[in-house]
């Protein structure tokens, strides 16, 4: 994993994301799924060029599922969009570089 992405856990889910005052994008993903490891190399991207502006962080639904539980993922990759703590957005599926870049700007734009 990419050094400005955090590894999310059941354990570290509070602190990280609903504690964070700004925004978070929440990768939930798994080893084996073909479109996960396809969005990997975009998020690594957008974690560099929003550093500080966005906390980009993944979630190994293979290994942490309480959250995954309890957002109502049925579907990988995920990606759930929280803003001071709270969820606004999610997206399915994978997508490319510049609609990724849209869904984050919402975020970011919104007061």
């Amino acid at each position: 994993m990419a050094k400005n992405i955090v590894e999310i856990t059941d354990a570290n889910f509070q602190s990280e994301v609903l504690d964070h005052k700004g925004v978070v994008l929440v990768d939930f993903w798994a080893p084996w799924c073909g479109p996960c490891r396809m969005i990997a190399p975009i998020l690594e991207e957008l974690a560099t060029e929003y550093e500080g502006k966005v906390k980009i962080g993944k979630v190994n639904v293979d290994e942490h599922q309480a959250y995954a539980r309890n957002y109502g993922i049925a579907s990988i990759p995920t990606l759930l969009l929280f803003k001071d703590g709270k969820l606004i957005d999610r997206a399915i599926g994978a997508m490319p570089k510049p609609h990724l870049e849209q869904f984050l700007m919402g975020a970011l734009l919104s007061n």
